[in-house]
């Protein structure tokens, strides 16, 4: 008896649910969608058609997980994240918008309350995306990082393993940070010294972040700046330039320390 799934008589099934599979009050599993075992699927779930849930999966009350979306097992996403989101721009926007149709999320990750990741997305296993945090496409985001409350990320952002981003910080579009760096909270990234100029032909290049590098609170990094491997960029410092591996840079702008 303890092998049959449980789904609310109010739920709209069209997919496959998985044995000991909870399915609460107004969710919708679309067709060809799958719950792998033991998943629990609260009240006003949204499961979009073709999306791969893998086993013992928690989507609490109003999670959207758009079509086609692959999450491993183990993850757990928290209300009314949104999980698939296809970009949309307006004459507005010099850059033009486009995304893969595919997004995956490794397993035994956690996405927060209201975050939101676009399609074209990459998360590596065990990864924590916190409350409220935005994920354009083209992201690609390694095993164990933390990416954490109301942090945001630009298209075509690419993160390394064992990765921290703090709250508050914004990756500009092209951004790099490589294995083991920390990124904290309030760090603003930029990648274009010309943005009322038009766009066309023109590369942007957002900053580079080594491996194990450190970047202070409310920091500024210009485009294209490559912070070197151990280097260490002080609280408040304006980076304009590179920094050399292991070199501790302070000040407006930023110099090395004496």
């Amino acid at each position: 008896m303890g092998y049959v799934a449980t789904i609310s008589p109010w739920a709209a099934v069209h997919g496959e649910i998985g044995a000991r599979c909870e399915v609460g009050a107004f969710a919708v599993i679309e067709t060809g969608a799958s719950l792998g075992a033991g998943c629990t699927t609260h009240s006003h779930v949204v499961v979009g058609e073709g999306a791969r849930i893998g086993d013992g999966c928690v989507l609490h009350p109003h999670a959207v997980i758009g079509p086609g979306v692959v999450i491993g097992s183990g993850t757990e996403i928290f209300h009314s994240a949104v999980v698939g989101k296809e970009p949309r721009a307006t004459s507005a926007v010099a850059r033009a918008v486009g995304s893969s149709a595919s997004l995956s999320i490794g397993p035994g990750c956690v996405i927060g309350a209201h975050a939101t990741i676009y399609y074209g997305t990459e998360i590596g296993e065990s990864t924590l995306v916190g409350d409220g945090a935005s994920i354009r496409e083209g992201a690609r985001i390694g095993a164990r990082c933390i990416i954490s409350r109301c942090v945001t990320l630009n298209y075509s952002v690419l993160i390394g393993d064992d990765v921290k981003v703090m709250d508050n910080t914004h990756l500009t579009g092209g951004t790099r940070i490589d294995d083991g760096a920390f990124v904290s909270t309030m760090v603003a990234t930029t990648n274009d010294n010309r943005p009322t100029e038009e766009l066309a032909g023109r590369e942007l290049s957002g900053p580079r972040i080594g491996s194990g590098a450190v970047v202070g609170a409310g920091a500024v990094l210009l485009p294209g700046v490559v912070l070197g491997p151990g280097s260490v960029v002080a609280a408040g410092a304006l980076v304009s330039a590179d920094v050399a591996a292991g070199v501790t840079v302070l000040g407006v702008p930023a110099r090395p320390r004496a």
